[in-house]
């Protein structure tokens, strides 16, 4: 008996081992996947990161430089300011530490052939400036420095006012074409994932029904950790699906604004922009801080007051004394969205989204409040009963259903959204988790 007994375990450690392996070949295109996209989605971060850090550098070069130049020259040619009073060192200096740095960031070379002109119309500056001081000596060459600031200084500053302009504007051409190949790898990813998610699926299906019996429940447990997985994995895609339309949008707004020549505009949004994205991606982690998901929130919602400047107003009063908390990250923003495009948009009028917070015994409550639209008795119904199914049936709710199926993953199902609304008077979500410090 002891020896049929060794016989059996040896039997079984070797099946053991076969559905093992069998298990991490199936896995095998799944991981591989991972690391492809991983890999590419962090070449396309530092792609993004560089040419809107590119386009924030640039728009520190000063938008009044020729005038003031050419007025600070003028100065000093009338002896109005000494040399050693005048400001024209101080703005070449500026000048060139804003130009010089752009160096680290474009990776074009017609925006590096423009800034090495740009740097040397600032030497050629210096030279004119120092022809005019040394002119100052002699009274009688008055005149030869006002041919100076005519005829050389100030067509000089024109050329590097230009030279600048030039480079943000084709640093924003590259940023749509860097979001046009963005869609493309998303739209790939997903071709791609779906095809790992039915070759897994049905891999799992065939080795479940051959299998001994005796073994249907460890490998019925393995099923059911891939198929969590899994899900996480279509969560993901969803949230992907979202954000190539978000910055098209966004892009979109920059180019329009910058043509128009509203350099503030342009520096605020593209300042919210990378916030927005470097919140989003926050290394890689699942979980975060409120206070890192409030400011996720906060750069969104001023991308899109800016967008939508006539019919949106906001208010984030959450209590700092929530801010050392967990919570998943990019919770809250797929619920404004929604708030957005389904509340505000659909009402005549300004509307407001308001974002608060309650601290309980044992677990947190947010709370995204609108005066939207609402939503009629039999649509709030349906919709609260598409976030208790596996799939929800209205497109619409893909981002509540995303957050709603990630909290309950990775918290519990008594945690998760709930929803109220009013037809005509906006839709309330409370968002409930528990009490979990970093």
């Amino acid at each position: 008996m002891t020896f049929l007994k060794k016989i059996r375990d040896i039997s079984n450690s070797h099946l053991a081992d076969q559905i093992r392996i069998s298990y991490f070949i199936l896995l095998l295109p799944s991981i591989l996947f991972m690391i492809f996209a991983y890999y590419n989605l962090s070449k396309i971060n530092d792609r993004y990161n560089n040419m809107i850090t590119s386009v924030v550098e640039a728009s520190k070069f000063s938008l009044d430089f020729k005038e003031d130049f050419d007025y600070e020259t003028y100065l000093l040619i009338v002896g109005n300011v000494s040399p050693e009073d005048s400001k024209l060192p101080e703005l070449i200096s500026h000048a060139r530490n804003v130009i010089d740095g752009l160096k680290d960031y474009t990776n074009t070379p017609e925006n590096m052939k423009r800034i090495e002109s740009a740097l040397k119309y600032l030497s050629n500056l210096e030279g004119y400036i120092e022809k005019i001081e040394d002119n100052l000596n002699y009274e009688d060459r008055y005149d030869s420095n006002m041919i100076i600031w005519e005829n050389d200084v100030q067509i000089v500053t024109s050329l590097v006012q230009e030279t600048v302009n030039e480079y943000i504007y084709y640093e924003n051409k590259q940023l749509q074409t860097a979001q046009k190949d963005s869609e493309d790898f998303y739209r790939n990813y997903i071709r791609i994932s779906i095809g790992i998610v039915i070759f897994v699926l049905l891999s799992v299906l065939i080795v479940s029904l051959v299998g001994p019996i005796w073994i249907t429940r460890p490998i019925e447990e393995q099923v059911k950790k891939e198929q969590k997985l899994l899900r996480k994995a279509e969560f993901e895609v969803l949230q992907a699906q979202i954000n190539p339309h978000f910055l098209y949008n966004t892009l979109d707004a920059i180019v329009w604004s910058a043509e128009a020549g509203n350099q503030r505009q342009v520096v605020k949004m593209v300042g919210s922009l990378s916030d927005f994205f470097r919140s989003s991606l926050n290394k890689g982690k699942e979980i975060v801080t409120i206070k890192e998901e409030i400011q996720h929130v906060r750069s969104y919602l001023e991308i899109q007051q800016i967008r939508y400047q006539d019919i949106l107003s906001y208010q984030l009063e959450v209590s700092e004394d929530l801010y050392p908390y967990h919570i998943p990250k990019i919770t809250i923003q797929p619920i404004i969205e929604n708030a957005l495009y389904h509340g505000i948009k659909n009402k005549r009028g300004g509307g407001m989204i308001r974002v608060t917070g309650n601290i309980h015994d044992d677990m947190i409550e947010i709370i995204v409040a609108d005066n939207g639209m609402g939503m009629e008795e039999g649509r709030l119904q349906a919709v609260r009963e598409s976030l208790s199914h596996e799939k929800p049936e209205h497109s619409a709710i893909y981002g509540m259903y995303n957050v709603n199926e990630r909290i309950k993953l990775e918290f519990g199902e008594e945690y998760g959204l709930s929803v109220d609304s009013k037809y005509g008077y906006g839709t309330t979500v409370t968002i409930t988790l528990p009490k979990i410090l970093t």
